[in-house]
């Protein structure tokens, strides 16, 4: 059985596991980011190989191979971690810091959005003559597309979904600033009064059939439902999922998108309300989608 390492690099945390190529999570293990410093950084992306390593007890000369996703914009052809706005790795040859450190020659390294989305991708079976989109909600919103089996990727910064701008309150903002979890946490501030409140307060507010919250999430998915509709509208996907702590955690939101995307639409892009879900690979999807990718490249 042909195993990969797969790593996910986020600004507060670094996972990594061992993958098989059906997409079989083995071991997995986590460790906190250390942004302060790019070669601290680096020591914590080490760390969490090495463990998941030891903990599996499987030999990096066991591996096929190491996939890697990173956030920002990557130089795929030669392994640069270009630019990230939570990590201090401008121009990081990622690709060839890991090769010498563990002897590896095959490496991949995507976007992470990317990553996870080619994980889900091959969890719902994506079809090789379909259009599917995968939207992460989570600190922050972004999507990848996989067009006919091969990744769309413009210029090179395509899905950013959260720089879409939406209409609220009158002016227009973009999504990320309205709707993904930190903005979600302000918004709530702002409307109760409360300093100490946090996101997950609020779904539980909501949940819990408090009014006041009913207001603050009908206000933000009707914001979701604004940018999904320019997916909507500019791709005519036939299958969208959904990840990211805020609707992975918080599932009934999926269902009141639903509703309120129902409401832009023509009967004739409706055919998506039925083919839009929720991972199931939630938190695992970056670091499955890493190592799938091993296998994929020549």
């Amino acid at each position: 059985m042909k195993k990969a390492i797969g790593i996910d690099i986020g600004g507060t945390k670094i996972a990594a596991a061992i993958i098989t190529e059906s997409g079989e999570l083995l071991k997995r293990t986590e460790v906190k980011s250390d942004p302060s410093d790019r070669e601290k950084m680096f020591g914590r992306v080490v760390e969490a190989v090495e463990q998941v390593l030891e903990n599996s007890a499987i030999s990096i000369d066991d591996i096929k191979g190491i996939g890697v996703g990173v956030p920002g914009k990557v130089d795929r052809a030669k392994g640069i971690a270009v630019f990230q706005n939570n990590l201090p790795w401008a121009q990081f040859p990622i690709m060839d810091r890991l090769r010498e450190r563990f002897g590896t020659e095959r490496i991949s390294i995507d976007n992470d959005v990317y990553m996870a989305a080619f994980a889900e991708w091959k969890a719902v079976q994506g079809k090789s003559d379909e259009t599917f989109v995968y939207v992460t909600i989570s600190t922050g919103i972004s999507c990848s597309i996989i067009h006919k089996g091969s990744f769309f990727r413009g210029a090179g910064f395509a899905g950013e979904l959260g720089l879409i701008p939406v209409l609220s309150k009158g002016t227009n903002k973009p999504l990320e600033k309205v709707a993904a979890g930190p903005a979600i946490q302000q918004f709530a501030a702002r409307e109760l009064q409360a300093e100490q409140i946090v996101t997950k307060d609020v779904f539980a507010g909501y949940t819990n059939g408090l009014p006041e919250y009913h207001s603050i999430i009908n206000e933000v998915t009707d914001y979701l439902a604004q940018g999904l509709y320019s997916i909507s509208s500019l791709l005519d996907p036939h299958k969208i999922v959904f990840g990211g702590s805020v609707i992975v955690n918080n599932p009934f939101l999926l269902k009141l998108i639903k509703k309120k995307l129902n409401i832009y639409q023509l009967p004739e892009q409706q055919h998506i309300l039925e083919h839009m879900s929720i991972s199931t690979l939630k938190q695992n999807n970056g670091v499955v989608g890493a190592g799938l990718r091993v296998f994929e490249s020549n």
